[in-house]
């Protein structure tokens, strides 16, 4: 038990679920029906994959800085199990990725490297928000593509999903700045700094919300707007309480953005998939 209780922290929990729920909940409006469980499936195995190489590759560096939030980082996990994971969750992600459909599939696949690239270099680099966009900016048209004869999702869907991946990933590095600046690592939001990269997300994930509101012809309604207004105080009051020390509430605010934008595309049932 209390290896099981720490490859599940290790594997990074909330961002796993909140992707996984994310894709299903899409995959279900699109109108996959039961084979919305497949996408589930295949985004969780690969969500696990991410969150597991992480700290598998950042094991040394967790130990380093005795990081209590990291089970590896305390010794609560090895390296070794945590790597098995991390490759057992990918062995799995491979062919649930693939039943989706080639086209999904492979695109999935892409995404999932991309994040497990970011991991293991980009994250140290100025190119640290690419991964978050091309990731993010894929799930809409994973899910469209699992669709029979369907073909990509539109393109304000896409821009609004990478909007909201590298929101995410600026909200996200804001609590562990001047940590990771001592061990050299060097991201997108290391270089903006807390107050540029904290305004920076406030204005991505307000756009990723205006598109996803507003985007679709014809959907615009008092629901929209009252959407985009939620976001705004939602991404506003996470940003303040993340200037605490060690706060993540920037990053969980992200995530509570991007289920506000998901549910406006659930309740239009198959607006993806007609483009």
């Amino acid at each position: 038990m209390p290896l099981l209780a720490g490859l599940v922290r290790a594997s990074h929990p909330e961002p796993t679920v909140a992707v996984t729920a994310i894709a299903t909940a899409l995959a279900a409006s699109t109108g996959l029906g039961a084979r919305s469980l497949l996408v589930a499936a295949a985004f969780l195995t690969g969500q696990l994959s991410v969150g597991w190489s992480n700290d598998w590759i950042d094991a040394a560096r967790d130990a380093r800085n005795r990081r209590a939030d990291k089970p590896v980082g305390t010794g609560r996990v090895s390296v070794a199990a945590v790597r098995t994971a991390a490759l057992v969750a990918l062995a799995l992600c491979v062919p649930l990725s693939l039943a989706l459909g080639p086209a999904a599939g492979l695109l999935h696949l892409a995404a999932v490297g991309a994040a497990w690239s970011y991991n293991a270099r980009l994250k140290a680099t100025a190119a640290s928000w690419v991964p978050y966009a091309l990731a993010f900016g894929a799930v809409p048209s994973i899910v469209v593509l699992a669709l029979p004869g369907a073909g990509v999702a539109p393109l304000w869907a896409t821009a609004a999903g990478a909007l909201l991946g590298v929101g995410a990933h600026l909200c996200n590095a804001l609590p562990d700045l001047e940590e990771d600046l001592a061990q050299g690592v060097r991201g997108l939001p290391h270089r903006l700094g807390p107050a540029r990269s904290s305004g920076l997300a406030a204005v991505l994930l307000l756009g990723a919300a205006v598109l996803l509101a507003l985007g679709p012809p014809g959907q615009a309604g008092r629901g929209a707007v009252l959407a985009v207004g939620l976001c705004a105080l939602v991404t506003a009051a996470g940003l303040v309480r993340s200037r605490r020390p060690g706060s993540r509430d920037a990053f969980r605010a992200a995530m509570v953005v991007a289920v506000v934008c998901v549910a406006l595309l659930v309740a239009r049932g198959a607006v993806l998939s007609a483009g």
